[in-house]
């Protein structure tokens, strides 16, 4: 089964917010950067949280079929990293999610409606 892009970062958020992730966002960054098409973006509350939305993560794209090119952070579990190519998947602890602020950072993207 072929995923466009925008289908595979709503795989990503439909899956984060199965383990109760926080304010998923879907950032439409096409034409913003050189590196990615879609950002996702979710928090956990706690260490353990944010390593269980990773790891639901990781099987449902798995499961789809869908390569994941990398995983960074996942020890520390402060802001998790995950590479799915066009779509990069950021799962921060609340306190990492609010001082980066990706939202504000990339403040001229479109959101996009989880589903």
């Amino acid at each position: 089964m072929f995923l466009n892009l925008v289908e595979i970062a709503q795989v990503a958020a439909t899956a984060a917010e199965e383990k109760k992730a926080q304010d998923v966002t879907i950032l439409d960054i096409r034409g913003l950067s050189v590196f990615a098409d879609y950002f996702v973006i979710c928090h956990g509350n706690s260490q353990t949280q944010v390593q269980a939305i990773v790891k639901a993560i990781k099987d449902k794209v798995q499961e789809k079929g869908i390569l994941i090119r990398g995983i960074e952070g996942l020890r520390d579990a402060r802001w998790v990293l995950m590479d799915l190519g066009d779509v990069v998947v950021h799962v921060f602890h609340k306190d990492e999610r609010d001082f980066y602020d990706l939202e504000r950072l990339w403040g001229d993207a479109q959101q996009v409606l989880v589903q």
